[in-house]
């Protein structure tokens, strides 16, 4: 009777556990500091259930800090690298380019979701713009800011970085014709992009 109590116990433990990574996603991230990429500029995959779980254990993985205070609403991210919150400023998230109205914990991921963790700075309107970069054609780049929303628009002052060149793009796409190396774009006041080949 024992030795059956612990078959049933173990396939029981095993089961729940199962259940759990059934219940992750695969997903892209990338955390944008204040002043530089801290993990993911050209937005590997990684494995949550949702967005504060991908980022814990991405920081794990990685190797960087992330620290998360337990308020009476829910945890909150705090503190991601060198740069603690606090006043205007903070570690605020977005999924597939809009922040949603909950927590981080509270946003269930589904295979293939774009996680961005950043470093914003708020003003009257809200945050900044995160800057979003897509090829929509071989060689070509395209590059746009979204507002909490996902609503898109050129920035103004947006430029591209073709490796150590610097672009400018007021319409918000380029086609470089020589070799370059990573692409990314940055504007005043927003959220520099992901890194494309």
């Amino acid at each position: 009777m024992f030795r059956r109590s612990l078959v049933l116990l173990a396939v029981v433990a095993t089961a729940l556990s199962l259940a759990g990574l059934a219940a992750a996603a695969i997903v892209h991230i990338r955390v944008e500091g204040k002043t530089q990429t801290i993990f993911g500029a050209t937005e590997p995959r990684a494995f949550g259930s949702n967005a504060l779980d991908v980022l814990l254990s991405t920081a794990r993985a990685a190797e960087f800090f992330a620290h998360v205070t337990n308020t009476s609403f829910g945890p909150y991210v705090d503190q991601i690298g060198y740069y603690p919150g606090g006043g205007q400023a903070g570690w605020v998230f977005k999924v597939n380019g809009i922040s949603p109205p909950v927590g981080a914990d509270q946003v269930q991921l589904k295979d293939g979701d774009n996680v961005l963790w950043y470093y914003a700075v708020f003003g009257p309107t809200g945050g900044p713009p995160t800057l979003e970069l897509s090829s929509p054609s071989p060689g070509c780049y395209r590059a746009t800011g979204q507002d909490d929303n996902g609503k898109e628009a050129v920035p103004p002052g947006l430029v591209f970085h073709l490796g150590p060149k610097i672009v400018p793009a007021p319409a918000g796409h380029v086609c470089p014709v020589r070799p370059h190396g990573l692409v990314w774009a940055s504007a005043p006041g927003a959220v520099r992009s992901n890194r494309l080949p």
